[in-house]
């Protein structure tokens, strides 16, 4: 299978003093359901060796409908949304296509 057309988002999530565990344990309940998602390709998640508090997550989706379709589901508007980002001193988000 070609990977053009495939969609890579790169998220650098830098996490409040103290809420470190409070967000890894929901990417942990997280990861599973986003990749159960038909257009979910990968999903992987580091943290920062320089900046422990710091969390990078590389996620990979079959074309932008499986992305709309991820950032409309009910777990990332509940867990992302609504948990996570209240927890977050900074988020940015990069998104690449496969060529």
């Amino acid at each position: 299978m070609s990977a053009a057309g495939h969609i890579t988002v790169a998220a650098r999530w830098q996490v409040k003093e103290g809420a470190f565990s409070e967000v890894l344990a929901i990417v942990a309940e997280l990861r599973p359901l986003s990749l159960g998602e038909p257009g979910c390709l990968g999903y992987e998640v580091y943290q920062g060796v320089d900046a422990p508090n710091s969390l990078l997550l590389f996620e990979r989706y079959r074309d932008e409908a499986a992305l709309d379709a991820h950032k409309q589901s009910s777990h990332y508007q509940g867990l992302v949304v609504g948990r996570i980002l209240p927890l977050l001193e900074d988020r940015r988000v990069e998104f690449f296509s496969a060529k």
